[in-house]
């Protein structure tokens, strides 16, 4: 299996991730000396080894750091999701949200909102009602296992799931208070990093490497479900298995980049697809090169939604303003074939 499975990576692919690699570097590093507040490289060298109490100090340590922090678990996060879920359905219009994880913390957040909770209360809210959402679809699909073919059942509930609790949160939007409540509401769903700070990345960073980790670690796995359920299970696949263990983790990551950051839309869907382009189909490569352009794609989105206007504009505005254009690009250039 594994010889079938494990698709030669060649030379071309690995200086493609190495140039990722050195692009991801240079993005967080260029991403740190522009904003309001503009910080020459020198000048920034200085701050972080000296550690000054100034506002550039201020500015570099409790401000950029966590904010490029956060873009870059939130970005690559998304993609790997977004990538695995496109191998796993063998569908390259599902993203992350295809199960309801997005609807699910959209509702924890809305509600934790409407109830005047904290700041990490609404994240935790978040993240349980992602989670949850996933859980009752996966429940639902499982008691409809014998009513045809499994990961169309897994992928309609989904879409049910999720609008069922967007719905609600349509329904919290109704009875929210108009001058207070309604606009934190619109807002948070809007997604956006302008209060992110270091307390927010400690609470994603654990989530996200226990999403990320495994699914880096089964992406050979991933390969054998982008052959079809029959080939996959002919080949010797666990895919009832493994098909679960790709959902939990995939919705960890989902569920915490929403908890954080609110809905940024398009990520997951998009930046498979553009890593696909780049380096053909093979898991043993996409999956990291759909990381790294995840994460060096909300950077860059990030650096236009702060810098692009007198006021920051929200993050999940400008990426569903340059994702879906983009994906009708990529369409309109698609083959029959994707794998």
């Amino acid at each position: 299996m594994n010889r079938l499975a494990v698709l030669p990576a060649d030379g071309k692919n690995a200086w493609t991730i190495t140039g990722l690699w050195i692009g991801f570097v240079a993005v967080a590093w260029w991403s740190l000396t522009i904003g309001r507040f503009d910080v020459p490289l020198e000048g920034m060298l200085n701050t972080l080894l000296m550690r000054d109490d100034g506002l550039p100090s201020m500015i570099l340590l409790q401000v950029r750091l966590p904010r490029i922090a956060a873009c870059i678990m939130i970005g690559a996060g998304l993609a790997t999701a977004g990538a695995a879920y496109q191998g796993l359905f063998r569908n390259p219009m599902v993203s992350p949200d295809i199960l309801g994880a997005s609807a699910g913390a959209g509702f924890g957040a809305a509600l934790a909102i409407m109830m005047d909770w904290g700041i990490l209360a609404i994240q935790g809210a978040s993240f349980v009602g992602g989670l949850a959402a996933v859980s009752v679809t996966c429940l639902i699909a499982g008691r409809l296992r014998h009513s045809g073919d499994p990961v169309l059942t897994l992928v309609l509930v989904g879409i049910v799931v999720g609008s069922i609790f967007m719905a609600m949160v349509s329904l919290i939007k109704y009875f929210a208070d108009t001058y207070s409540k309604l606009p934190a509401i619109t807002l948070w769903l809007m997604g956006s990093l302008s209060s992110i700070n270091s307390r927010d990345v400690a609470f994603a960073v654990i989530p996200v490497l226990i999403g990320m980790v495994p699914l880096m670690l089964m992406r050979w796995q991933i390969n054998v479900m982008a052959f079809g359920e029959e080939e996959a299970k002919a080949l010797g696949a666990n895919t009832t298995r493994l098909r679960w263990m790709v959902i939990a983790f995939a919705t960890l990551l989902t569920s915490v980049s929403v908890a954080v950051a609110g809905m940024v839309g398009w990520v997951g869907l998009v930046i498979p697809h553009c890593a696909r382009m780049i380096v053909g189909p093979n898991y043993k490569v996409l999956l990291p090169a759909s990381m790294l352009l995840g994460a060096i794609y909300l950077m860059l989105v990030d650096d236009l939604a702060r810098t692009g206007y007198v006021v920051e504009i929200p993050l999940g505005i400008v990426t569903a303003l340059i994702g879906a254009p983009f994906f009708l690009y990529l369409l309109t250039r698609a083959r029959r074939g994707w794998i």
